[in-house]
């Protein structure tokens, strides 16, 4: 083993605390470190079931790849690879958070560090240095504990060969795929592979369907990938569908069955190709959604994964969120009445973008109406339509120049659409998740027709900032009116203003009665529009 004491604190207070998470088997904790056993060369999840090891024997990590990098192999019991993320990352709007939120959409294995450099304005050598230091682990080492993680679902759930799960999963080669499999695993990848979905085995159940081993798909099978896609402490499912639901574009999202059984359907653009994604309403026991992914190149596994999640807020911290916002005294029955109550961001950065612009001025349902408008008029036709999804959303290039006459908006508006979309085409805003959030707001502002609503609405859903509160929103105003808040806590809410805002959309419709849509309600002044 290396030396691992640089990961810990030097006073030792916060490893005694996180060594209090595990001799409780606290789930709180999952994802937001891990712990290893010298004595036996694993690292676990902080509520691992297995015996509690003695303390001397135990070291802390930030994150998978720092354990993995000291040598330790995940534990085959409790499978801490598939934990929700560290709601830090969302948080935290310096080089470190930024870089983690493109590590984990996949940039590294698609352009590269240096790419990942470029992106965040700094040298190679630098995001090594601030990464090593804050997480343990350097860009390469965090992308590959993530292609691990996604060779594993994919010998689990589908029955491609290896040498196909090892592209498919962004490995260089077969070699550096079943090197990289043993050394984590502990295991060859067909005996990781014995695990299928549905039954348990030493190495863990992986299983999101009932009917077992039936279900494992193939690259084109009609089942898709499926996936446990996990989240911490509890999760306020039904007022995440609902909100889904109401702002479903015609072509591009669907939602089916009843209410309590739903299923959330829609298109992906992803790097390599198309997807199609379906999320189910139902909690898992064990704190986790269930999804299923169509993709066109299984290339985008990781990527179409991580959007999703972003789309359901899963890696966010209830407890924290509960603890800063409880003890306000307006804030606290809201809380109370909807525990994990999340703040949804984005599958695509710049539709929510575009959408954002749509519902200037209107109503959220008017809003829905003109995004299936466009997505009829400019959506890219999938090759051939699957129950009510036909469409990929247009993308910016093709809106740069639209006419947008099939849209019933002003002149104006329809001008402001095309701006943003140019803008974002050609770079001069950018809404990537590494996104530097205030030069991103600034960017938005300086652009004719995007005033401080529109912009923190982006901000808060494209960029998944989780401390966003649109002061001049109708139904802000009218859920703190109801709620008794007041403007000037606002500061104390902080980091988690966007889930205040949540709430008090959600009082203000149960105080008009239809409680089970949150209303937001979209405006900029029209100053904007002549400005």
């Amino acid at each position: 083993m290396t030396d691992d004491s640089r990961y810990t604190d030097d006073s030792g207070y916060e490893d005694d605390s996180r060594y209090e998470a595990v001799c409780s088997r606290d789930a709180r904790f999952d994802g937001e470190f891990f712990f290893a056993v010298s004595t036996t060369g694993i690292y676990c999840r902080p509520s691992c079931p297995a015996t509690t090891p003695k303390r001397q024997n135990v070291c802390f990590f930030p994150t998978a790849a720092a354990a993995q990098g000291s040598g330790f192999r995940a534990c085959r019991r409790c499978r801490p690879d598939a934990v929700p993320g560290s709601a830090e990352w969302n948080v935290r709007a310096d080089v470190v958070g930024r870089a983690m939120r493109l590590i984990g959409d996949g940039v590294v294995d698609r352009e590269g560090v240096a790419g990942l450099a470029v992106r965040l304005g700094y040298s190679a050598r630098q995001v090594q240095r601030q990464l090593n230091a804050e997480v343990g682990a350097g860009p390469i080492a965090l992308a590959r504990a993530q292609r691990a993680h996604t060779a594993r679902i994919l010998l689990q759930t589908t029955t491609m060969q290896a040498a196909e799960i090892a592209f498919a999963a962004g490995f260089a080669s077969v070699r550096q795929f079943n090197d990289t499999i043993r050394e984590i695993y502990a295991v060859t990848p067909s005996r990781l592979r014995a695990a299928q979905p549905g039954r348990s085995s030493r190495f863990g159940s992986v299983g999101t369907v009932s009917a077992g081993a039936a279900n494992v798909g193939t690259v084109s099978g009609a089942a898709g990938v499926p996936l446990r896609l996990a989240c911490r402490g509890p999760y306020a499912v039904t007022e995440i569908m609902d909100y889904l639901d109401a702002r479903a574009i015609a072509g591009i999202e669907e939602i089916t069955g009843q209410r309590g059984a739903r299923i959330y359907r829609r298109t992906l653009r992803l790097p390599n190709g198309t997807g199609i994604a379906e999320v189910s309403e139902a909690l898992g026991a064990g704190g986790w959604l269930e999804c299923h992914l169509h993709l066109s190149d299984l290339r985008d596994l990781t990527t179409a994964t991580q959007r999703i999640r972003r789309l359901f807020d899963l890696d966010a911290d209830p407890y924290a969120v509960a603890e800063r916002l409880g003890a306000d005294a307006a804030l606290a029955p809201l809380v109370a009445r909807r525990p994990g109550l999340r703040a949804p961001g984005a599958a695509d950065a710049h539709e929510i973008a575009v959408r954002a612009v749509l519902g200037q001025q209107v109503t959220v349902a008017a809003g829905q109406r003109l995004g299936s408008a466009l997505v009829a008029a400019y959506g890219q036709p999938l090759q051939a339509p699957d129950g009510a999804l036909t469409h990929i959303f247009p993308c910016v290039d093709a809106l740069a120049e639209a006419a947008l006459g099939e849209l019933g908006m002003p002149d104006s508006r329809r001008a402001t659409l095309r701006t943003v979309a140019g803008a974002l085409a050609d770079g001069t805003v950018g809404l990537d998740v590494g996104t530097d959030r205030d030069e991103a707001e600034k960017a938005l502002q300086g652009l004719r027709g995007i005033g401080p609503w529109t912009a923190g609405y982006i901000r808060m859903r494209a960029l998944g900032d989780p401390d966003v509160l649109l002061t001049g929103d109708v139904a802000v105003q009218a859920g703190m009116r109801h709620a008794g808040a007041e403007a000037v806590d606002a500061e104390a809410w902080r980091p988690w203003r966007s889930y205040a805002m949540h709430h008090f959309w959600n009082a203000a419709a149960d105080r008009r009665g239809d409680g089970a849509v949150m209303q937001d309600t979209y405006q900029d002044t029209y100053k904007e529009f002549s400005s």
